[in-house]
Parts: C-alpha cells; sequence; structure tokens
C-alpha cells in the first residue's frame, strides 16, 4: 500500500512539474518575441526605420502637422510611446513636421467647391473634412465656411476643411387613405399639406335605378359629375406610399 502511494506522490509531482515547465516555456516564448519601441520623435523617417529595423518594427507616416520646434522632415510624435513593449512586426504610427507654416490660407468663401478647391491644391494645401448644410436661397455647392479662416495663422495641418450649401430637400409624407371621406374636405387637407389634387375620376352609382323612360338597352348605369360631397373610393399614390411636396393625388369618387 505504501508504495502505491508514493507512486501516485510521484506522479503528482511530475505532473506539476511538466505544468510549470510548459507555462515557463510559454512565456519565454510570448515574451522572447516582445522588443521595446525607440525614441524616434527628432529624427527623420528614414533615420527612423534604421533604428526600427534591427527590432521588426516599421515606420508608417500617418500625418504631417506644422511645427515651430520640431524642423521639417522630422518626427513630431509617435504612437506607441517610447519604451513600450510589442511584438515583433508592430507598426510605429508617427506625424512628420513641415516645418513653420509659409502658406497663407486663402479665402475662398463664397467660391463653388471646384473653384475652391483648385485655389487650395495650388498652395499646396489639401482638402479637409466638407460638409453640406440645406438653405434656401443659395447657391448649391457655394462655400459657407471654411474652416482654417481665411489667413490664419498658427495652422496645426496643411488641410482646409469647408462647409457648402445644399438644396433643401422637397419635404416628404406617408400617403394617408382617404377611401370613404368627402372630396372637399380632403382637398383641403392636400393643400394644406402641399399637396394638390390631380384627376378625378366618377365611378357609375349602381344605387340609382333610372326611370323607364330613361332606360336604354345596353346602356351604362347614370354618372353624376364629381362635387366636393362626393365619397372617395380608391387613391393614386395609394395609402402607405411616400411621396414629396407638391405630388398630385388623383381619385375616384362615387
Amino acid at each position: 500500500m505504501k508504495s502505491f502511494f508514493r507512486l501516485v506522490l510521484l506522479a503528482l509531482v511530475l505532473l506539476v512539474v511538466a505544468l510549470v515547465s510548459a507555462l515557463t516555456a510559454m512565456r519565454i516564448a510570448i515574451h522572447g518575441r516582445e522588443v521595446t519601441v525607440p525614441n524616434v520623435v527628432g529624427k527623420s523617417p528614414q533615420e527612423a526605420r534604421i533604428m526600427s529595423e534591427p527590432s521588426g518594427l516599421q515606420i508608417v507616416v500617418e500625418r504631417q502637422y506644422y511645427s515651430q520646434h520640431i524642423v521639417e522632415g522630422k518626427i513630431l510624435s509617435q504612437i506607441p510611446a517610447e519604451g513600450t513593449h510589442v511584438r515583433r512586426g508592430w507598426s510605429i504610427r508617427v506625424a512628420e513636421s513641415l516645418g513653420p507654416q509659409r502658406v497663407a490660407i486663402p479665402n475662398v468663401m463664397g467660391d463653388s467647391r471646384r473653384a475652391a478647391e483648385i485655389n487650395i491644391r495650388r498652395r499646396g494645401l489639401d482638402i479637409g473634412t466638407v460638409a453640406s448644410l440645406p438653405l434656401v436661397n443659395t447657391t448649391p455647392d457655394q462655400v459657407l465656411a471654411q474652416s482654417p479662416s481665411p489667413n490664419a495663422s498658427g495652422v496645426s495641418a496643411p488641410k482646409i476643411s469647408l462647409l457648402l450649401a445644399e438644396a433643401p430637400q422637397p419635404q416628404a409624407f406617408v400617403m394617408p387613405s382617404f377611401a370613404g371621406q368627402l372630396l372637399g374636405s380632403v382637398t383641403l387637407s392636400l393643400q394644406d399639406a402641399g399637396l394638390r389634387v390631380g384627376n378625378v375620376s366618377t365611378l357609375p352609382d349602381t344605387s340609382v335605378t333610372p326611370g323607364l323612360a330613361d332606360v336604354v338597352p345596353g346602356s351604362p348605369p347614370p354618372i353624376a359629375p364629381a362635387s366636393p360631397s362626393s365619397v372617395i373610393v380608391s387613391q393614386t399614390p395609394a395609402a402607405g406610399e411616400k411621396v414629396l411636396a407638391g405630388t398630385a393625388v388623383s381619385f375616384q369618387v362615387r
């Protein structure tokens, strides 16, 4: 019995040793692939690449900014920061300095989008964010505002964002059902909503029986002209359809 317990205890000890060895090997394998990010601020992108290549890191220039303190062509900032532990093959994203601002910000207010873009790019600047604002009594694609403002100084990035005028979209409605309502009241409701009445056709009134003197074999039932008191039977566009302001709504009435 004692020999059996000794064998069990020995097996447990060997199992624990194996687990510890496996964890240690895994940790060494993981951390053995880690490298420390160098400080590349103030270096040129080429110098930064030479510094990073032995560690298997890559330099990616993402942005360019004006700077009064870092000379043109040198790195302003980096992500990840110096001293960070990362895996080999990781990318260091950097911003490159353009030096002090030397280009005047042009005034493109009131220009068309195309004219503004040509003016901006002709000066070596880029287009930033372009947004639109629906406005009445304005020319579509006309520049309403810009950032930075004309002749601004201390600009950080060589980009100009634009706010353009946009023609307002017609008001939209979901067509309700007018079946069973009087034509006169529906006409007023449509006018109030910015819609209009289109074609109105009258269906034969099968509930009216003509006099014997008026009966002509094979003739259709009499049709009364449409009036404000006519009852709507069907409509086009149908109920539930999306329509724009100014749409004509046609009816069949009885």
